[in-house]
């Protein structure tokens, strides 16, 4: 049998914008996110239709990219109607819990609603919107290394639990407890 290729990480995660400067100047100013390289056509590659596009890449850290394309004469961005804002999201990892409150009190000092902290068990987290609609979570991790151990042994079981019910599995329901206590 042929070994599978080796996956070394995702390459960058890309997401629709309004306007590419207003994206670019916003993860700049409120995450601190390097602007490292900007594409722009009037065709795609992949499929050689004419769609003009800009395409710009900022850096969220630990070789990871975040890239945006502004496509101006598509219609306007949408949403998927059935699918609750707080479902899609992109989480980024804040190194410290200070660093997460500083994102909260600069993203409050533009007037944006910040959730948050809250307390999931094993990371804290913000959330807030980006200029284009799209939920931003800022987590720091507090879980220890026997946590996080016993969630990878119970997530087999809790999948196969909930495939098979739909109803929420409790395999780690002191996650939630946790939680609970820190308020």
């Amino acid at each position: 049998m042929a070994k599978a290729p080796q996956i070394n990480g995702i390459h960058h995660v890309a997401y629709r914008c309004k306007d590419a400067k207003e994206t670019v100047d916003f993860y700049q100013r409120v995450l601190d996110m390097p602007f490292t390289v900007a594409f722009s056509e009037d065709h795609v590659p992949s499929t050689g239709e004419y769609d003009p596009y800009m395409h710009v890449f900022l850096d969220a850290g630990g070789g990871n990219i975040l890239a945006f394309f502004e496509l101006p004469e598509q219609p306007e961005m949408g949403k998927d109607p059935n699918t609750p804002a707080w479902v899609q999201h992109i989480a980024f990892q804040a190194p410290t819990m200070d660093d997460l409150m500083d994102v909260k009190a600069r993203a409050e000092a533009e007037g944006i609603e910040v959730i948050g902290p809250t307390n999931h068990g094993i990371f804290k987290s913000i959330y807030f919107f980006d200029p284009n609609g799209h939920r931003l979570e800022l987590a720091y991790d507090t879980g220890t290394a026997e946590e996080m151990t016993e969630l990878k042994r119970v997530a087999p079981d809790m999948l196969e639990e909930w495939s098979r019910t739909k109803k929420a599995p409790q395999h780690a329901a002191w996650l939630h407890e946790k939680a609970r206590d820190d308020h």
